[in-house]
């Protein structure tokens, strides 16, 4: 997501604070790229230029270029380090914002009062532009235009808190909150690589799919569309991946494969490579669950395969006993805290290769076994309903077969009526 030709960012530790600028309006007619940067180191109770980082001059220069470039001049960067108080942190600033034609703007919205993250503080695109993808026919992808949709998932394993609006988005690592999870380990000209594949209600009701591609833990390509889920919409629908490529697109002679803007890879043959082993995957993911994922998801409740919660002060992640009810979490919670009551020093758990299973039935969710030859939906915990589905299995994976491959259904009118003939 791009927002602005420049940006201004501040950051600082216990013991220093550096002033970045990365601006297109200083390089442009350029043939070599100026980021002017100016580091400071404390000294007592004050932050002075580091002389061991850069020499004065350079420090000098590079301050002259942020103030004639910006609006900001020594007052207002002042004004803007002392937020950070005694703590530590980063403040990005953006301006000269894109407009995305005559009727895109940026738009700020305060929010209404709620824990939901739907209720909290935005930025986005009015016009709600989404990016064109093959086989896509959703219009609405809020990825595409809200700033906060965006970062909630932006790293591949969020650290850092992040504010919008004055209120923090609820960043997650987007691998752990899939059901009926795999991890798939496989090798890509020589190298090896791993991708989870899972299930998103959410993503099924906004009719979205695709595998999500991180480079050294920073989203680069969202939502891409591999094997089936390019040529038909409902083929792979709410199914997500999520891989990180870093070992694949860094080149051994230290090319990168990576735009520089990072909105997407350069055309090369590993990505070539990547695209048709993802669409291979991806397809024997779809042929292998679609059944257990079931097609018909009226009145579903999907939820992940296991809780996680993140640590407000080491930010590792933590996973729940199933049975824990992660609505009982208070707004700030510590390693030491129920159910966990470790300590930060505990290493973060991680997912190994296979599928994940489910130890314990979940409320609103019944995990049918994948030979089972037909498919119960339940469509909520209240026995008294009526209302439950029964689906074919069989019938269901010849119907997508004959999707898939573009063969008509055996059993249509018009078909019975040829036969006849």
């Amino acid at each position: 997501m791009r927002l602005g030709r420049d940006v201004l960012v501040l950051t600082q530790t216990a013991n220093s604070r550096s002033i970045a600028f990365l601006s297109q309006s200083l390089n442009e007619g350029k043939d070599n790229i100026e980021i002017p940067i100016v580091s400071y180191c404390r000294q007592g109770q004050q932050m002075e230029v580091d002389t061991k980082a850069q020499s004065e001059t350079l420090a000098k220069y590079n301050l002259k270029a942020i103030k004639e470039f910006s609006p900001f001049n020594k007052y207002l960067i002042g004004e803007k380090a002392a937020l950070f108080g005694g703590g530590t942190g980063t403040q990005i600033y953006i301006w000269n914002l894109d407009e995305w034609g005559s009727e895109c703007c940026l738009e700020w919205h305060n929010g209404l009062e709620g824990g939901s993250s739907f209720h909290q503080g935005d930025i986005f695109i009015r016009s709600k532009r989404s990016r064109s993808r093959l086989g896509q026919l959703n219009q609405k992808v809020p990825l595409d235009y809200s700033l906060r949709a965006y970062l909630e998932v932006i790293f591949l394993v969020p650290r850092m808190k992040i504010c919008v609006q004055g209120k923090l988005v609820k960043s997650r690592p987007l691998a752990n909150f899939l059901t009926n999870t795999v991890i798939v380990t496989g090798d890509i000209m020589g190298r090896a690589v791993e991708l989870t594949l899972g299930f998103s209600q959410l993503e099924w009701e906004q009719a979205s799919c695709g595998v999500f591609l991180y480079w050294h833990g920073r989203l680069i390509e969202a939502y891409k569309r591999v094997g089936g889920m390019i040529h038909s919409a409902d083929v792979g629908r709410g199914v997500i991946g999520v891989m990180d490529v870093t070992n694949l697109m860094d080149d051994q002679n230290g090319r990168v494969w990576v735009h520089n803007n990072k909105q997407g890879f350069q055309d090369c043959e590993a990505y070539a490579c990547l695209e048709q082993w993802l669409g291979k995957k991806a397809d024997e993911y779809w042929d292998n669950n679609f059944d257990s994922l079931n097609l018909d998801t009226d009145n579903c409740v999907y939820k992940p395969d296991r809780d996680w919660v993140q640590c407000d002060k080491c930010r590792k992640w933590r996973m729940l006993p199933p049975a824990f009810d992660s609505r009982e979490l208070p707004g700030q919670w510590f390693c030491f805290m129920e159910p966990c009551k470790g300590q930060c020093a505990d290493p973060e758990q991680k997912l190994k290769p296979g599928i994940v299973t489910i130890s314990t039935k979940r409320s609103g969710y019944d995990h049918t076994l994948k030979d089972s030859p037909n498919i119960k939906i339940e469509s909520g915990t209240d026995a008294s309903r009526t209302d439950n589905k029964i689906v074919n299995s069989e019938e269901v994976k010849s119907a997508l077969k004959r999707l898939k491959r573009g063969l008509p259904n055996p059993k249509s009118p018009s078909l019975t009526k040829q036969k006849k003939r």
